[in-house]
């Protein structure tokens, strides 16, 4: 099923207009008619968006089943079982933008930054 059918199908079910959509997520009344109509793909953001707005998990955009479906294969964890910060979403984002930029950085900016990472560390810590 195309994403821009199930959200109109999620919304239509629960009775909600475009015009509510657009109130809940902020999202303009006329992205959300693209994206119903397949003219646009959300980004997994703005599928979060909708996913609050309809009051629905975010899964149930992509499965109709009425229990989650259930994962085959989990990500391997890091040791003391957590993901690292930067690992994914956001962060990983965040990072890849800091080592874009400390790319460009000479190595002297770089040792400032670096020390100024670790005093923000430590006054937090004491």
């Amino acid at each position: 099923m195309i994403i821009g059918d199930r959200l109109r199908l999620l919304r239509e079910q629960k009775k909600f207009s475009q015009g509510e959509i657009e109130k809940r997520t902020g999202l303009l009344r006329c992205y959300i008619s693209r994206v119903e109509n397949g003219h646009t793909v959300p980004a997994v953001e703005t599928l979060e968006k909708f996913a609050r707005a309809l009051e629905v998990p975010l899964y149930q955009l992509f499965y109709d089943g009425e229990e989650p479906p259930k994962l085959s294969l989990m990500p391997k964890r890091r040791s003391g079982g957590t993901f690292a910060w930067g690992d994914s979403g956001k962060d990983a984002r965040t990072l890849a933008k800091f080592r874009q930029l400390l790319s460009r950085a000479n190595e002297e900016d770089r040792r400032l930054l670096l020390f100024m990472a670790k005093k923000m560390v430590k006054s937090k810590t004491a």
